[in-house]
């Protein structure tokens, strides 16, 4: 049971929300700057910015804002689906329950009732490894254990096979 009231959640996450708004538009405003950059250094007839180093130094800071902004889009939208399957298994009731699960001073699960609780999720994964839902609750597990890699393509297969069963692609 949380003691924060629903005000109070609404109000943290608009926060959270504008916070990563302003940090795209920070990045996007780095990533148009660095751009520029490079276009300035492919195209100026300046006697001193024709050697091959400064060319192949403006190809570099092309590079670098678009993957800045694929990362950016790609992030954002894992960071999109991961929050429907997580509001999704919250309205159905189905998001692990770690409430009373022993804590580290950290506050991070202890490693054995983190073991045990996946242990309990591998078996429902196990039972149905073609349910968004056990994907979701194994990819969960796998994030208390620790194991970021795993709960990384869990995760992902999750939100593939939601998105099937919502477009009815099966």
């Amino acid at each position: 049971m949380s003691t924060t009231e629903p005000g109070d959640n609404r109000r943290q996450i608009t926060k959270l929300v504008g916070f990563i708004a302003v940090l795209a538009l920070v990045l996007v405003f780095y990533f148009l700057s660095l751009g520029s950059r490079a276009i300035f250094l492919l195209t100026t007839d300046d006697p001193g910015y024709d050697k091959p180093l400064f060319k192949a130094l403006a190809v570099g800071l092309l590079i670098l804002p678009l993957l800045g902004v694929w990362m950016l889009v790609t992030s954002l939208r894992a960071a999109r689906d991961h929050q429907r399957l997580a509001r999704r298994m919250h309205e159905e009731g189905g998001e692990l329950d770690v409430s009373r699960l022993p804590r580290r001073a950290s506050g991070r699960i202890e490693k054995d009732a983190a073991d045990t609780l996946f242990e309990q999720v591998k078996q429902e994964f196990e039972a149905d490894p073609e349910n968004w839902r056990t994907n979701y609750r194994a990819a969960r597990a796998y994030d208390y254990a620790g194991d970021r890699t795993r709960a990384r393509e869990m995760m992902k297969r999750a939100v593939e096979l939601e998105r099937g069963e919502r477009t009815g692609k099966r």
